[in-house]
């Protein structure tokens, strides 16, 4: 009989690096962290190099976007990861989180699970949220991208996200995983296509029109909850080049977001 790692069984560090070092510089593995976002940003202050990583088993202080906490049960992988892309334009560093969703979309197809991506970067399957990413930029100039994959079922006591957005696991549509293989093979992903986007100087055409066959918020009908308080009801439209999604309302009006919950709406 085959046996699989319980859902608290720590990341093989020993494996991460084997498998990684060389896309990345430094991989580190803890138990338990505050946020790894958190500790990366320190990292780079300090002068950690480029394509530095982090993984958790645990965050006690993670966080979302606008600053929402993160849950971070047990069971779930939790990792950030530190670029310095030089010579990319500013105006492409958002490029960055929607790379991550495209990162997470390959690995759930690597471990047969069907996924689309919420514009920016949230991971779904079958209508549920199954990840989120953060990316935050910090000296340098430097970004770190954060990634929170919900591996097993989360526990009951999850809050939804926004517009009511259910949390789901992988291992409820793939069955039990191995949590140190989803992370080879996350960090992995994320690793190449910020090594070709790096190398593209920013602007990888193709990379665009993977995420946009991905990206289940082209062509719906959508509420943006925009800073203060905003709202913005209409279709999502298309991806402008540094990743803004454009939104045309109810007027026919085209307006810009680069940041925002966007929730999808059902056809009635």
């Amino acid at each position: 009989m085959t046996s699989h790692p319980t859902p608290d069984a720590p990341v093989d560090v020993a494996v991460l690096r084997r498998e990684l070092l060389g896309r990345y510089a430094a991989i580190h593995v803890v138990e338990s962290t505050g946020s790894t976002n958190a500790d990366l940003r320190d990292a780079a202050a300090g002068g950690a190099p480029d394509r530095t990583a982090l993984v958790a088993g645990r965050q006690t202080a993670g966080q979302g976007r606008r600053g929402r906490s993160w849950a971070s049960p047990t069971g779930g992988l939790y990792l950030s990861a530190l670029f310095r892309p030089d010579g990319v334009p500013p105006a492409r560093l958002p490029w960055l989180t929607l790379l991550a969703g495209l990162a997470l979309v390959r690995t759930a197809r690597g471990f047969g699970v069907t996924a689309t991506l919420k514009w920016p970067n949230d991971l779904l399957v079958d209508g549920a949220k199954a990840a989120g990413v953060l990316a935050e930029g910090t000296a340098g100039p430097a970004v770190v991208v954060g990634i929170g994959l919900n591996v097993a079922e989360p526990p009951d006591d999850v809050e939804p996200g926004a517009g009511g957005l259910r949390p789901t696991g992988l291992e409820t549509h793939a069955g039990p995983l191995d949590r140190t293989a989803v992370a080879v093979a996350l960090l992995g992903e994320l690793a190449d296509l910020e090594e070709r986007w790096r190398r593209a100087g920013g602007d990888d055409p193709e990379l665009r029109a993977e995420y946009e066959r991905h990206c289940a918020t082209l062509g719906s009908p959508v509420r943006v909850e925009l800073a203060r308080d905003g709202l913005l009801l209409g279709t999502a439209r298309r991806l402008e080049p540094d990743g803004t999604l454009v939104v045309r309302d109810e007027r026919g009006a085209d307006h810009s977001v680069s940041a925002g919950d966007v929730v999808h709406l059902r056809v009635r």
